[in-house]
């Protein structure tokens, strides 16, 4: 049975029809196809740039069971398409080979450095054996490696000239590197080694936002998980930590505009539990400031062009999701999709 959809495509807002041949659209009308959607608000699917989908917290080890229970989250939440950058354990292969998985992107196991991420969690390397291990990680995943730039307040972030090695190591073999930063040092070395991606970037020096343009670093400031903590944190005692985040999150809303409108790719991430949650990732960037439609964009169709599938397009990977109303104009339309295609196949 050969499968039809049509409606307004998002960005375009343009009413088109695709037929589904296999796992790819083919633009146009088949016939005696199977009309599995018949108006509406089309997206290519959402997008979550930063999740972890495999444990929930340090305690927990990497298992396939809840990886897949956390990429079917994702997928039934209309996410069809994932990045994660670093995790506990390489995503094994059977993801990519299982149809009812969402596409994934990954960046190997975290790459960490004495004393930078929670001891044994990720990968901990030597900085010395931070590059080797860089490329490696990057070869065994999706082309992509993550770095821990930094990790507590008042201690150092990871030297420019080691994280810069790492980078040029990496481009080298056609990879990407994300890399954690909340600290301004962090954000600051990552910005001039040239990092592919600034995940969370609480300290970043506004100062820093046009070079990240020119040179095409994407930010994934994963501020849904940041304002979920805000409330707790102004309420606890004063302290240096307690204060030196506060001024971190006050600040992350404009920084975050701004960056959007000097033209630096700005991403939805989530970075939290539990997954297929993008939606609020997406509400907290429209409230930062981006237009409704940029906003979307940053966890959908701009997403998965930067991680590089295209949208709905002829000859493009059949991921379609549907809703009754246009969420670019009502955002909690996103939680209700109406039909949700996978690889050619309807999922709900």
């Amino acid at each position: 049975m050969v499968l039809q959809v049509r409606g307004v495509v998002l960005p375009e807002r343009e009413e088109r029809a695709f037929w589904i041949d296999g796992d790819r659209l083919r633009a146009g009308t088949a016939r005696d196809a199977d009309l599995v959607v018949d108006g509406g608000w089309l997206l290519p699917g959402l997008v979550d740039a930063h999740t972890h989908p495999g444990t929930e917290s340090i305690e927990d080890p990497f298992s396939d069971a809840t990886l897949r229970r956390h990429l079917r989250d994702h997928r039934d939440a209309g996410v069809l398409l994932v990045r994660t950058p670093g995790s506990a354990a390489r995503i094994p292969d059977w993801v990519d080979q299982d149809p009812d998985m969402p596409h994934v992107r990954s960046a190997g196991r975290w790459l960490a450095t004495p004393g930078r991420f929670f001891p044994g969690f990720g990968r901990d390397v030597s900085e010395a054996d931070l590059v080797r291990a860089a490329v490696e990680e990057t070869t065994a995943s999706s082309g992509w490696c993550k770095v821990v730039v930094d990790w507590r307040h008042n201690e150092p972030a990871l030297p420019l000239d080691i994280l810069t090695a790492v980078v040029e190591a990496v481009h080298a073999i056609g990879g990407r590197v994300a890399a954690h930063c909340q600290t301004s040092e962090g954000s600051r070395h990552a910005v001039l080694a040239g990092v592919d991606s600034l995940e969370h970037g609480m300290h970043l020096d506004p100062g820093l936002i046009d070079r990240m343009a020119d040179q095409g670093t994407a930010f994934v400031p994963t501020l849904s998980v940041f304002g979920a903590g805000a409330g707790r944190r102004r309420a606890a005692e004063p302290s240096a930590a307690r204060d030196w985040w506060l001024a971190g999150w006050d600040a992350m809303l404009p920084t975050v505009r701004a960056a959007h409108e000097a033209g630096v790719t700005v991403l939805a991430g989530t970075d939290s539990f539990p997954c297929g949650t993008v939606s609020s990732e997406i509400a907290w960037l429209a409230r930062a400031g981006l237009p409704p439609e940029a906003a979307l964009g940053a966890g959908s169709w701009s997403a998965r062009s930067y991680l590089g599938l295209p949208g709905l397009v002829d000859g493009a990977p059949a991921d379609v999701v549907a809703y009754d109303t246009d969420p670019t104009r009502d955002a909690s339309a996103l939680a209700h999709p109406s039909r949700i295609v996978l690889r050619g196949r309807v999922m709900a």
